[in-house]
């Protein structure tokens, strides 16, 4: 099958196995694997950051970023489509005890107007906003990514209410690419972060929470608590580096070929799209007849992989490991498609 579901099943490369092999370990629970310890600093100074704690998922770096940063009782407000509020099991308020509170805003994205409607009085009786959270990119948004003076406009209001910052970055190396931001500027406007190796990069497993080194002594606790602690991860953490290293540059080729595959669609009788909406590796398009759940079986039928993301929706996602003859059968295929 050409799997275009999601970028998350990339799979290791024979040259990232072998880093692994090479990759000196220790015991991390004991915070003696020097390949994770020098990884982690590596990410934290890339984004200008303190610190970095690696972590099996980006659920987890989500999760311990929210409570380091608020009490129980406190609210964090968060687009209606992002990956917090919809993709991770309520954790929020079942182990940190906070809710969030989704607002609407442009494709995942919050604006400064938007977030400051939904900040709270701080009676007795209300929960307190404590946390603006943002995801960059958007998943459930196409792949939509902040530009510098968005963020820059978050980090302001933030700041005049005494509000902490928290950046869901899973795809940030994909927004980096398109938006050609710096990772340091990121630093800049989260007071936590979580960035993610095993989507378009490549890693099998492992995210990063990014943060200050206060924040980092408390997350180290409740990963623990919360199941996550792991002894010889220096083989993981070589992987995310090799992959930072050698993938990240493979990403602008992704979203080219996002691009060209959206033309495609757009030029289809069978699939409408709005070509604006493509800035990054992430699809999001609707078949001009039927549910998307049907249009998804006839691609896989012919042997092409894709998701619905909703009942007229059908979101495909790009990734290195798909090869120029299997683009060509994915674009071919949306030629010879009819509504």
């Amino acid at each position: 099958m050409i799997d275009l579901r999601s970028d998350t099943v990339t799979k290791p490369t024979h040259e990232m196995l072998m880093e692994m092999t090479r990759a000196e370990v220790g015991d991390d629970v004991f915070a003696e694997d020097p390949t994770v310890n020098a990884f982690e600093q590596k990410m934290a100074d890339l984004f200008g950051m303190e610190a970095g704690l690696f972590v099996p998922s980006g659920v987890m770096s989500n999760q311990l970023s929210i409570n380091v940063l608020t009490t129980p009782g406190d609210e964090v407000i968060i687009d209606e489509l992002g990956h917090i509020f919809n993709y991770e099991s309520a954790s929020a308020a079942h182990l940190s005890s906070v809710q969030l509170r989704p607002v609407k805003g442009h494709r995942g994205k919050l604006t400064p107007e938007i977030a400051e409607a939904a900040i709270r009085t701080k009676n007795e009786w209300d929960p307190h906003t404590r946390v603006i959270a943002i995801e960059n990119t958007t998943n459930k948004g196409g792949g939509a990514c902040y530009s510098k003076t968005e963020l820059t406009d978050i980090r302001k209001l933030a700041d005049g209410h005494g509000l902490a910052v928290h950046l869901d970055g899973a795809r940030i190396w994909n927004a980096m690419t398109a938006t050609e931001i710096e990772p340091a500027f990121f630093g800049s406007i989260a007071d936590t972060m979580s960035i993610c190796f095993s989507k378009g990069l490549g890693a099998p497993v492992g995210s990063m929470m990014l943060c200050s080194s206060d924040h980092k002594k408390h997350a180290r606790r409740h990963r623990k608590m919360w199941g996550g602690g792991m002894r010889q991860i220096g083989l993981l953490a070589a992987a995310a580096d090799y992959a930072v290293e050698h993938h990240w540059p493979l990403l602008k080729k992704d979203h080219s070929r996002a691009s060209r595959f959206a033309k495609e669609l757009d030029a289809s009788e069978a699939f409408t799209i709005d070509l604006d909406t493509v800035e990054s590796n992430i699809i999001l398009f609707d078949p001009v007849e039927g549910l998307a759940t049907d249009w998804v079986q006839t691609f896989g039928d012919n042997g092409i992989g894709v998701v619905p993301f909703g009942k007229h929706t059908i979101r495909a996602t790009l990734h290195f490991q798909i090869t120029d003859s299997e683009f060509e059968q994915v674009l071919e295929f949306v030629r010879s498609a009819e509504a």
